[in-house]
């Protein structure tokens, strides 16, 4: 997975600048989030539902190699060929296998974080195969040679009046700024993309190991074109979607639309379980299932960590991160943005080059709480943070800063005298508010004032004000 989160720090002073880039984040994050809380006020089991997704998930995980096998054996006596991706080049070079041999010059994608993550669709353009985007978010951020900014709303960082501009220079059309106009747009582009295509690629929001079902929720009939109407289907998967039964799905589709989209539920839920029969009327003659590992296997053998596989990528933990929205979702340098990101990402690549991602949190703890499958994310990340110094990668001055700090807080003796001498010093700087300027810290934010007297200076007298 190509990452650029080294970056991380000098993009977020960028954006942090940004105040209209800033509004637009906020205001559809808001947005998002007023819809989840409307839709979760009205599921009286709702915390009950949350606890149940989880202990499916941990289930899930814990046993994943059998639940996978299952799996393979029941899609493939139902018809459907599965291929098991170690690596991204391993899966990208099986889809372009597969292109070759049926000369296919077009390809269809609906919505995938996984195909975004081995970056799919540049893999088959620079071998001169056509891949069209086709959730309407995504063909938007794809005409603007973007990647997605949102884990499920991908143009969430593009007003309506951006697009409309966007679909006149790429599309050739007149400029609108009507959302009804701008979807029939795109609509009327794909609609022939759709019948001409040899191959729909798609993901899955999960699998089925009890029956090979593989399932994909969506809110666009996109989905229903790419995997029905192309002669070959493939669907492209993370190991971790694997859950035991098709009894445990309902739970997913009461907590996922919710956290995702604010909806009781979405407009398609597809359960895919085999190619054409000779009695139905449409579909695929061929259906091709990619498990990718792509280091998942090895967050699994981490007994901490193991938890960002409960992920279901509804976005929910993106929509309430202060982070986020100051920052926007490019900020991060990869596929997956946000509080879950800042976890997964340093785990699928490497600590060292993504080692500012765990710090990319005020541990508010929102994330954790409005989490579907309790993910318990904020202290994932101190956990990386912890991680992280004890790799040597933190800033040496910042060290030596926590070390003094910590030295202090154990002597009272030493406790009581640095403040004394913090009183001392502090009217020296009186521009920051009479702040101590402290190193790092201060070159972003004011050290918090000291108050001329101390709590147990002050509670003799609050105790003779209220005798």
């Amino acid at each position: 997975m190509h990452v650029t989160s080294k970056k991380f720090r000098a993009k977020a002073k960028e954006k942090t600048q940004d105040l209209e880039g800033r509004q637009k984040f906020y205001a559809a994050t808001h947005h998002s989030v007023k819809a989840r809380d409307l839709v979760v006020q009205g599921v009286l089991n709702w915390e009950s539902l949350r606890e149940s997704a989880h202990q499916i998930k941990a289930h899930s995980i814990a046993n994943l190699a059998d639940l996978l096998e299952e799996f393979e054996k029941n899609a493939t006596t139902n018809g459907m060929k599965v291929y098991w991706a170690g690596t991204e080049e391993q899966a990208c070079n099986y889809i372009l296998d597969l292109a070759r041999l049926n000369q296919a010059s077009l390809i269809v994608k609906s919505k995938s974080m996984v195909t975004e993550e081995i970056e799919l669709s540049h893999v088959l353009e620079k071998e001169g195969i056509e891949s069209v985007e086709t959730d309407l978010g995504e063909f938007i951020v794809q005409l603007a040679g973007e990647g997605p900014s949102h884990i499920t709303t991908p143009a969430i960082h593009k007003t309506r009046e951006d697009i409309g501009k966007l679909f006149a220079e790429r599309l050739g059309v007149p400029f609108s700024s009507d959302p009804a106009h701008l979807t029939g747009v795109a609509r009327d582009f794909l609609r022939e993309k759709f019948l001409k295509a040899q191959i729909g690629i798609s993901g899955g929001n999960f699998a089925i190991a009890e029956t090979g079902d593989i399932i994909i929720v969506t809110n666009e009939g996109n989905g229903r074109f790419t995997t029905t109407v192309p002669r070959i289907h493939v669907a492209v998967l993370g190991i971790e979607k694997v859950i035991p039964r098709l009894e445990d799905l309902s739970t997913f589709l009461s907590i996922l639309p919710r956290s995702g989209t604010g909806q009781k539920i979405t407009s398609y839920v597809s359960l895919i379980r085999s190619p054409r029969r000779p009695e139905d009327i449409d579909g695929p003659e061929q259906i091709h299932v990619v498990l990718l590992d792509n280091g998942r296997s090895e967050i699994l053998a981490d007994p901490v960590m193991r938890e960002v596989l409960y992920c279901i990528r509804c976005g929910a933990c993106l929509n309430v991160c202060p982070v986020y929205q100051t920052v926007g979702g490019y900020t991060y340098g990869s596929v997956y943005p946000g509080p879950i990101g800042s976890a997964f990402t340093p785990l699928m690549s490497s600590l060292e080059m993504t080692k500012d991602l765990p710090y990319a949190s005020s541990l508010c703890g929102r994330c954790s709480e409005i989490c579907p499958v309790k993910i318990d994310i904020h202290h994932l990340l101190i956990w990386l943070r912890r991680k992280s110094v004890d790799e040597r990668l933190s800033n040496p001055i910042e060290k030596l800063m926590i070390q003094i700090w910590f030295t202090m807080m154990k002597s009272p003796v030493l406790y009581r005298f640095m403040s004394k001498v913090g009183r001392v010093l502090q009217p020296i700087f009186p521009k920051r508010n009479s702040s101590l300027k402290v190193p790092l810290w201060s070159k972003s934010r004011d050290f918090p004032k000291l108050s001329p007297k101390t709590f147990k200076e002050l509670w003799p007298e609050i105790e003779k004000e209220t005798a």
